[in-house]
Parts: structure tokens; sequence; C-alpha cells
């Protein structure tokens, strides 16, 4: 393996030297000490670092303007609602909303999907109605729609994958028809790094007459943010997946649907008038964010947008997709490890087994060397079932993460590998 290493060529789109390490240096705690040398982090497909502008921004609000928003009219309390909104506007921007009303603040994907299915699916279908997903899902695209499924009598129906663990294009047409009510799809899988034909999708689906939600979690930090260009109906995001915070995330919707979906829950903050025989309700997206917000998270998350922009999102994607070919290249050189799909399109994540070593051993040998990897079923037990896995190691790439990195995780390899021979 050191011969291969050294014969590696760097692809110019890779990020070195300097450049890496002035990304680098924006993240506390990627400079924490560790026995063995500066911490490997390549688990941004669970929860990304925070750089430091970011933690930054979430001070500033809770020391320079911690009040509630939409309610008071003293300073802090309209520069917390300033602050607040502005967010929602960044992100408006990123996602390229036709209106910044579209744009709801949620804990996260998980959420969003529970709000969609709740609020606009479940009374829309009934028996003889159809939801279809894919085999590609993380359990929070899965489990809401069987929720949907088992209340209101609908069936639903999974999309197959290919053996390389791509999108079964044929089987997903295959399965629509004028009975499908809602798609609901993933942008990226979690799991393998699969990289769905969005557009193809989408367009079939509105062919069919079916409503379209994309799961946009783990594609948010990684690629451009066209949800309306693709003609998708709701796109979700998750901030702790894109160096933003966690329990804060966007589920983007159009207007029209929004405005006909009831409230998902209830509260201050959401509600013109309440009665006693009656309320009337805000408009969106005040409607869908009952109670006191997360407010320092929805800054935060404004701010994470604002550091995707300032790292150049086509430099970053062109540094990713560089890292992991080199990463590709060198599992599929090492002997004694098996790369989990192989799909034809892949971003930002890659799962593999080493024979003959439980993958929480090898976790758990990496983590006494500073190197953090994700292991298990990774939330996409179905998936993993289709192709032959209870659990893999999983290696996700971030702005963060160099070449170097993949040379600490293969030398921690081959000593995991002499340690079980």
């Amino acid at each position: 393996m050191s011969e291969v290493r050294q014969a590696r060529t760097s692809a110019p789109a890779l990020w070195t030297g300097a450049r890496l390490e002035e990304v680098r240096s924006q993240f506390p705690l990627l400079s924490a000490s560790e026995s063995d040398g500066r911490l490997v982090y390549f688990d941004s497909a669970s929860t990304s670092q925070r750089p430091r502008c970011v933690l930054d921004a979430m001070e500033d609000y809770y020391t320079r303007a911690n009040a509630n928003v939409h309610r008071g009219l003293y300073g802090l309390a309209v520069d917390a609602t300033r602050l607040y909104e502005g967010a929602r506007k960044k992100i408006a921007s990123l996602l390229r909303a036709p209106r910044v009303e579209e744009v709801v603040f949620v804990r996260g994907v998980t959420e969003a999907v529970n709000l969609v299915a709740q609020s606009y699916l479940r009374p829309r279908v009934g028996p003889g109605d159809e939801i279809l997903i894919t085999l590609l899902e993380h359990h929070s695209n899965f489990v809401p729609w069987q929720i949907v499924a088992e209340q209101t009598g609908a069936t639903l129906r999974v999309a197959a994958i290919t053996d390389q663990g791509d999108l079964d294009l044929e089987d997903f047409r295959s399965k629509l028809s004028s009975r499908t009510r809602l798609v609901s799809v993933t942008a990226t899988s979690n799991a393998i790094g699969t990289v769905v034909p969005l557009a193809e999708v989408i367009e079939d689906a509105h062919a069919a007459g079916a409503t379209v939600f994309v799961d946009g979690a783990q594609s948010a930090a990684h690629g451009d943010l066209d949800p309306v260009g693709l003609g998708a109906d709701f796109y979700a995001i998750s901030g702790h997946k894109m160096y933003g915070p966690t329990g804060i995330g966007v589920v983007w919707g159009r207007f029209d649907l929004l405005s006909e979906m009831p409230p998902y829950q209830g509260g201050g903050d959401m509600i013109r008038e309440v009665r006693l025989d009656g309320v009337d309700f805000a408009a969106p997206p005040q409607l869908f964010e009952a109670g006191t917000p997360n407010i320092a998270g929805a800054v935060g998350l404004g701010r994470a947008v604002e550091f995707l922009e300032e790292l150049g999102p086509q430099a970053l994607v062109a540094h990713e997709k560089a890292l992991l070919e080199v990463l590709v290249r060198d599992l599929e050189s090492f002997e004694g490890v098996r790369i989990v799909g192989s799909p034809t399109h892949r971003a930002s994540v890659l799962s593999f087994v080493m024979e003959g070593v439980h993958a929480q051993d090898v976790a758990t040998l990496l983590d006494h060397e500073g190197i953090c990897i994700r292991v298990g079923h990774h939330c996409a037990q179905p998936l993993l079932h289709r192709l032959g896995e209870t659990a893999t190691l999983r290696v996700s790439v971030a702005a963060f993460n160099g070449s170097d990195d993949v040379d600490r995780l293969l030398q921690g390899l081959e000593r995991v590998q002499r340690i079980f021979r």
C-alpha cells in the first residue's frame, strides 16, 4: 500500500498545502490534540463540524440580541427578529426560492418529512392510493410514510436498486401509476453515496400526477441546490450536515401547497387571532413554526450558508469529488477491503467492509488513533440488507478533509490487519 500512496498523483482540484490548512484552521475541534496527532474526522454525513464563524454568530445572538422573535417592540426583540428572518432570506437565496415565505424552519429533515407526511399527505390519501419511495432512503424517509400508510389505508411502494447501488429507473417507472399520490426520494444516499437522477425522477413522477418530496440532507453541503429548477414540490435540508448547528433545518415547499396545508402543531406565533369559538391561523411560514423557534440555530444556519458561499461551491464540489476518487482508488487497491456498492455517480460518502474483521472492531481501533468513521447500518437497513450487509464502515468527506486524511485511514487499516492476522 505504501507504494500505491507514493505513486498517487493529486488531482488539480484537490485542496492541499496552505489552502487545506486555511480551511481546517476555521474548525476549532479539528485542532484538538490527539495522542497520535491531528484528529481525522470522516463522519460528516452523520454531522459535520462547525466553523468558528458559525459558533461566533450563535454566541453573538446570545450575547447581543437574546430575545424572542416576532413579539417584542423593544430593541433586543427587533434585533433578534431581524437576525432570524435574515437567516430565512439567506436560505431562500441558497435554494433559489421564488418567495421567502416558502422557507419553513424545522428541527431537520426528519421533522420536515413528518410535517409533509402529516400535514400535506395524510388528508389527501386513503385506501387505493399509493406512496412511492426508493430502497436508497434513510429511515427518516421511510418510517413517516409507513405511518401515513397505516393511518390511511394507503399503500407504500418501494422502488428497487441495481446490484451496483443505483436507483433502478425501470422498476421506479413500473411502480408509478395514476394511484401514486406522492414520491419521496433522497438526492444522495447517506449509506453508499448514490446520486439519484432527480430531474428524471421528478419529471416521471409529475407525468403520473404525483407530488415530489426530496430529502436533501446529504446534498446541501455537496453541490448546487436548485429544487425549483428541478421541479420539486418539497425539498428539505438539515443544518448540522452543512456546517450549521444541530436542531435546525428547513423544508422548502411551493407556496400554493403550503397555503393549502393545515397546521402541523398548535401554539403561539402561528395564529392571527384566538377566540373562544375558534382560531384564525397565520399564513406560511409562521403557520408551521409554533412556539419559540430555535433562533440561535437559525442564525447559525444562516452563517453556515454564507460559509459555504465563501468556500466556493464549485471549488468545494471539485475538491470533494477528487478526494473521493483518491479514496475509492486506494481502498480498491487495499487487499482485504471491499467497497460496498459501485453507483454510477457517487458523492461525499463511501462504505466498505474489511474481510475477516468485524466492522465495530475496525472502527474502535481506528478511534484509538484519532480517526473517526461511522460503523453500523447508517439508518438504512433495507438498503444494506439488499446489498447483503448488516453493517459497514462509512467514510464521508467534507471541506476540511484531504489526501493526508486518506493516508492516515489507510495506515490505520494496515495496523488493524496486522492485529487480526
